[in-house]
């Protein structure tokens, strides 16, 4: 099941579809964005397989500036996706769905700023430390449960244990980072 009502907030499973929805859209990304796109991952909760999701694909697209999408728009709208008109955060939000179900939302940051490094790091620490994807997951269910009609306050009730994990991510993948040499030697 890929889709959600949009501004409801319901979590499923981890479903092994979502990883194949993710390849597949990854693939039509990059045909249509060529050399523009640096990278392009799965991230959020689908991409972490011991969590309950949202069944809303989250695609991060890393690109030397954010104005290098502008020619792109067109494009990706006959393909049904859609831009949200918005820079937010250093960030560009695309859309796939309708007026009333969202699919996936597909983000475009630069690659290898911020945005991206905090995307891909929380999405491999929580896939690399069960006990916080755990952790995480509990806040989201009890979250959910509360918020289920208002997609807002669950977004904004994560935000404490995200900047959390985030933090602790970023350790972690410094310390990651500094002992890969030592290995090779």
């Amino acid at each position: 099941m890929v889709g959600l009502k949009r501004g409801t907030v319901e979590l499923v499973p981890h479903q092994k579809e979502w990883n194949e929805n993710a390849v597949n859209i990854i693939r039509l990304l990059k045909q249509l964005l060529g050399d523009t796109a640096i990278d392009i991952q799965h991230i959020g909760s689908t991409a972490i397989s011991s969590i309950h999701a949202k069944p809303i694909i989250d695609i991060v697209i890393g690109v030397n500036n954010l104005n290098d999408i502008a020619p792109y728009i067109e494009l990706l709208k006959q393909h049904n996706i859609i831009f949200r008109g918005e820079i937010i955060a250093g960030e560009v939000l695309f859309v796939m769905g309708d007026d009333e179900i969202r699919t996936h939302h597909i983000h475009i940051v630069r690659w290898n700023g911020t945005g991206w490094n905090n995307y891909i790091n929380f999405r491999d620490y929580l896939n690399e430390h069960l006990e916080k994807a755990i952790l995480y997951d509990t806040c989201k269910q009890k979250l959910a449960m509360q918020f289920s009609n208002d997609r807002k306050s669950y977004t904004a009730g994560k935000d404490k244990i995200i900047r959390r994990l985030l933090a602790e991510a970023e350790i972690w993948k410094s310390r990651l980072t500094t002992a890969t040499p030592d290995l090779l030697n």
